[in-house]
């Protein structure tokens, strides 16, 4: 497809500008490791909070919402809904401690937390899994999202969107390697706005379009089911309905994905680059408000465009609507994920079709941005300078491993063949860890070896669930997440197993840590008197509650009922306040 002057005027204008906003803040991000990882622990709360949001907006995202809707409704969003809950209890439980930790990687806390020679390597293995390896795994699924857009998008080869997606590439390496982290951030806010009003308008196109007619004529050609907000529950199996989870598959989710999986941007304990941005706010306030925004932004307020875009996309691809050819049937139902990209290519007129694919554009720079920063910081800070290889010239090494990351990511994105696949490798090998990163910070118990052996039981654990339980048991283990809970449990049982068999940490490492951390928790003789949990538990339950019933609210105003919105609105203003006024009583800030 062909576009038109105007939208290349759009489309080439914003890159040229996030060029000059690298150029614009080059020399503030070039003075210290500090200002080029960390934008010199100065970004405001709502600075560092879009950011946060804006880097959780990949070009795969609205992509994957119309796939799960197109499988399971609405409700299918629960798969990614779960994780509020770990969510919230990184804003109050683990923000303020990632603030005061006063580390330049997640990663460097290993230093101050662990000690001896385990905690040493486990810093420098996790630096090279998580900034190269991972880092690449995540750059390549984000990388195939963003070329089948192209692929459909512009009629172009496999080929020939790889060679568009390294020129993109390079943009998102020239800005932020210039600039660091502070480039990063501020282009994120521009990011985040054009890519929800590109996403708002294609959604108020689509919906309106005569093939729709609106919201109330698309409620009346889907079956209902698809506008659930929960999934239909069976037992076992999902062949009654393909829009029905087991319960087990369910809770798994609900229960304990949230906890128990490293996933990027939900990692347990607030790890990952939601870490670098807390670590990266001017104070604790602005760390605990900029978390808290992103919780308030990333499920209550971005999803709708995409589930009413993708809803639309089943009712015109998925065999609802007549006059669509077979053809075209055919690949959604092989396919879903493109029916975002099918819509944004039938219904746009000149000037929006360039707009929105900025949003994509500018959705996909600002993920890519944030891994390349994010892996560079630990391969500099958590590889390199524990060995003693780096030089006076930190800041310059630093772009060059950013720019190395680059090609190494691009390399992965020719060799892997599914974005699910990538998921799902990543769920299961993660799977049993988040608990360790948990309670590392209020468990003195807690020490090198649990951290080592939980980064590695779960490859085990899921190599003997996949291999050796699956096979011979029903359907319904794998129909109800049983690969994934077993791989849970047996980490679970190997890192304590090596906790209690291993020595604890040094006690002058766990008094240092707690005098200049202050965390809560059992701490033994370093613990604070001050050491009441409770209106924290207060803080994330009213605040997971004020989260849902927005989300919800929002969801029935659009499909619901006028009870299900006084409902909703009635638990969100009363979990608000609640809120408030904990906060205030305790002098959280």
């Amino acid at each position: 497809m062909e576009l038109a002057l105007l939208d290349w005027v759009i489309v080439i204008g914003v890159l040229i500008g996030f060029l000059i906003i690298g150029l614009r803040y080059r020399k503030a991000g070039s003075k210290s490791l500090e200002s080029f990882f960390l934008g010199g622990r100065n970004l405001p709360w709502y600075i560092a909070g879009t950011s946060m949001v804006a880097t959780t907006f990949a070009a795969d995202t609205p992509l994957a919402v119309t796939e799960l809707v197109q499988k399971n409704g609405i409700s299918g969003n629960w798969l990614w809904w779960c994780f509020l809950t770990g969510g919230i209890l990184t804003t109050f439980f683990f923000a303020p401690l990632w603030r005061r930790a006063g580390i330049l990687t997640e990663l460097e806390l290993i230093s101050i937390r662990y000690s001896g020679k385990p905690a040493f390597w486990l810093r420098i293995a996790k630096s090279i899994y998580m900034g190269v390896f991972l880092n690449a795994m995540i750059i390549g699924w984000v990388n195939l999202a963003y070329i089948s857009l192209l692929q459909v998008f512009f009629d172009v080869s496999f080929n020939e969107a790889i060679a568009i997606t390294f020129f993109t590439m390079l943009i998102a390496v020239t800005y932020s390697s210039l600039s660091g982290l502070l480039g990063v951030a501020i282009t994120d806010v521009f990011q985040f706005v054009i890519a929800m009003v590109g996403c708002i308008v294609l959604a108020i196109v689509v919906v309106n379009s005569p093939e729709i007619g609106g919201i109330s004529n698309l409620r009346a050609n889907l079956p209902n089911e698809y506008f659930s907000f929960f999934p239909s529950l069976q037992s076992n199996n999902v062949t009654g309905s393909n829009l029905a989870l087991s319960v087990g598959a369910f809770l798994s989710f609900f229960a304990v994905q949230w906890w128990a999986s490293w996933y990027p941007g939900s990692e347990p304990g607030g790890g990952g680059y939601i870490a670098q941005r807390i670590m990266s706010t001017r104070s604790e306030k602005d760390s605990v408000l900029a978390t808290l925004f992103f919780q308030v932004a990333h499920y209550s307020i971005r999803p709708w465009p995409w589930i009413i875009v993708a809803l639309c996309a089943v009712y015109l691809y998925g065999g609802f609507y007549a006059e669509t050819s077979p053809e075209l049937i055919a690949e959604f139902t092989e396919n879903p994920r493109l029916g975002y990209v099918f819509a944004m290519k039938q219904f746009l007129p000149i000037g929006l079709k360039g707009l929105l694919l900025v949003a994509f554009i500018a959705a996909y720079l600002s993920t890519i941005s944030t891994q390349l920063n994010w892996g560079a910081s630990f391969v500099v800070n958590d590889f390199a300078k524990p060995l003693n290889l780096l030089n006076k010239n930190e800041v310059l090494i630093s772009r060059i491993v950013t720019l190395l990351l680059m090609l190494i990511g691009l390399f992965v994105t020719t060799v892997i063949s599914s974005i699910s696949g990538v998921w799902e490798f990543i769920l299961n090998c993660g799977a049993g860890l988040g608990m360790v990163l948990i309670l590392r910070w209020y468990w003195w118990r807690v020490n090198a070896w649990s951290e080592i052996t939980a980064m590695l039981a779960p490859f085990l654990g899921y190599f003997i669930s996949l291999n050796y339980i699956e096979p011979n048991i029903s359907i319904a283990y794998s129909n109800n997440n049983g690969t994934f809970l077993f791989t849970v449990l047996f980490t679970t049982v190997s890192w304590l197993a090596a906790t209690y068999l291993t020595k604890p940490t040094e006690k002058s490492v766990l008094e240092s840590f707690c005098f200049k951390v202050k965390p809560k928790g059992n701490w033994g003789e370093f613990g604070s008197s001050d050491n009441k949990l409770g209106y924290l538990f207060i803080n994330w339950i009213s605040a997971v509650v004020f989260v849902y019933a927005s989300l919800f609210s929002v969801g029935y105003m659009l499909f619901g009922t006028a009870n299900n919105i006084l409902i909703c609105l009635g638990l969100m203003i009363t979990s608000g306040f609640i809120l408030f006024r904990s906060i205030s009583k305790n002098k959280l800030f």
